[in-house]
């Protein structure tokens, strides 16, 4: 399938990943089995340690499946693509690199011209409300503005989907909150499918369409819940939601679902953290 319609459809059908070799090698995920729709934004939840990130990084193709399939549009996912962006909590801007350069640094990668990339740059930067920050360093900016500038290099690409590992978990309340409502302002504009990974309930049922809820390492899939409030969702309505019964019921639901699960050591998350392979791997190909 190849229409605009079924771009950005992931499918796992009983997927496990394993981490390590020989008698070191554990399990970090075993048999998820869902389906995230085309410009579905689907939150996954889960105690600390049970796979969340692994689960990213298989999907990104930075780790690979021990088990199962996972495809986009039906074409098996085995390795990293511009198809795929990804947003790291840890921001993996190139420190030598101005703001506009690390945006365009995808497009520069897939041979487009230095004009092209970087009209289309400030044009996403802007959009962001970092135009006036393009000629800055990463060191220049703030958290708040330095995620922004990671949103805008993984939106430059046009990715089928944006994963997205607790993007805004080291930001304060207030940064969290305008990061969130520009998400979902830039999303509703151009719809890929967003698979996002937090572990703050109320960010998910305010920007999810479905939630995910993971048990304990071996992660799997306990539930999946349908977030059922209409968008657009203003920041500012999240007072009037936090006190709806739909909400509280699926806080509630959330939040039963995690408390019987044991807190696992880190090892399935941090491993081999994707964002130390990410910069690695950018440093060299930059």
């Amino acid at each position: 399938m190849t229409s605009r319609d079924t771009q950005g459809r992931v499918k796992l059908d009983h997927v496990a990943v394993t981490l390590g070799d020989g008698e070191h090698a554990f399990t970090a995920v075993r048999d998820v089995s869902t389906t995230i729709e085309a410009g579905e934004f689907v939150c996954i939840l889960g105690p600390s340690g049970c796979g969340k990130s692994t689960l990213l990084a298989a999907l990104a193709g930075h780790v690979a499946t021990s088990a199962g399939r996972a495809t986009l549009d039906g074409a098996p996912i085995d390795g990293p693509h511009p198809e795929r962006g990804m947003v790291f909590q840890q921001h993996t801007l190139l420190p030598w690199r101005r703001t506009l350069d690390n945006v365009a640094f995808g497009l520069k990668m897939q041979g487009v011209s230095k004009r092209e990339r970087h009209g289309k740059a400030r044009a996403l930067l802007e959009r962001v409300g970092l135009g006036a920050f393009a000629d800055r360093y990463p060191a220049q900016l703030s958290g708040g503005m330095q995620q922004r500038a990671e949103i805008a290099r993984a939106m430059l690409n046009a990715p089928r989907i944006l994963l997205m590992d607790e993007p805004f978990g080291a930001l304060d309340a207030q940064t969290r909150a305008m990061m969130q409502a520009l998400l979902l302002d830039v999303w509703s504009e151009r719809k890929p499918t967003v698979i996002f990974v937090t572990h703050d309930i109320d960010e998910a049922l305010f920007l999810a369409d479905r939630i995910l809820v993971m048990s304990a390492s071996p992660g799997t899939v306990l539930e999946e819940l349908r977030v059922p409030f209409a968008r657009p969702r203003e920041r500012g309505d999240t007072r009037d939601l936090v006190t709806e019964p739909e909400f509280i019921a699926l806080k509630r639901r959330c939040l039963a679902l995690l408390r019987h699960q044991p807190i696992a050591t880190p090892a399935a998350d941090d491993h081999a953290p994707a964002s130390v392979r990410f910069n690695r791997s950018i440093q060299t190909a930059s």
